[in-house]
């Protein structure tokens, strides 16, 4: 069974009071290349990373350290203040998959998760969320937003593709269109008795 988190954090939060986009792994499943997927809804951390860690600590034990690839995080804070105390935040180029979000806790472990960017559709995001929180899976958290990509250019093929058709008579070629009466009635009158 696959954990769907929506937390509303309470007001001394100080943070964004709309649920938490996450989804997680069922617990004690094998381990798969992903643990789960979170939706942040912008790319600063100091506001996003408070609430996620307030729903993981009771579940995987104190966050403590948190480590992102730079490339879609325009500001990487050295530390984030969370409910009763800091996470460390750092930050890995090469080493780590731009799309994934790493977090440790000195008592249990790491978990890695993808973190999908704040302005995906909602349906692919939940596709998203789906397929890395699959115990089973086996892509990578690039692989699976490559993948996403690559169906979000063939989805906008197809609708081009279908938008030259209707507007070369595709779809409505043949549909009957509206006319007039008078137009109805000259247009079942054969061509030799329309007259002059």
């Amino acid at each position: 069974m696959t954990t769907t988190i929506s937390y509303t954090p309470a007001v001394e939060d100080r943070t964004s009071s709309l649920p938490l986009r996450l989804m997680l792994a069922p617990a004690g499943t094998a381990p798969a290349l992903l643990d789960g997927a979170w939706w942040p809804r912008s790319r600063d951390l100091t506001a996003e990373l408070p609430a996620l860690t307030a729903v993981l600590d009771p579940l995987w034990g104190r966050i403590t350290h948190v480590t992102v690839n730079p490339t879609f995080w325009p500001v990487i804070p050295r530390k984030v203040p969370v409910a009763g105390h800091a996470v460390g935040v750092g930050w890995f180029t090469a080493e780590q998959d731009p799309h994934k979000l790493l977090l440790l806790s000195y008592t249990v472990g790491r978990w890695d998760l993808l973190v999908i960017p704040p302005e995906t559709r909602p349906a692919t995001a939940a596709r998203l969320m789906t397929e890395a929180a699959d115990p089973l899976g086996t892509f990578t958290a690039s692989a699976l937003m490559n993948e996403a990509e690559q169906r979000r250019i063939a989805e906008e093929r197809e609708l081009s593709l279908l938008s030259v058709w209707d507007s070369e008579g595709g779809h409505g070629a043949n549909m009957p269109t509206s006319r007039s009466p008078v137009q109805a009635v000259i247009a079942q009158v054969p061509d030799a008795t329309r007259g002059i």
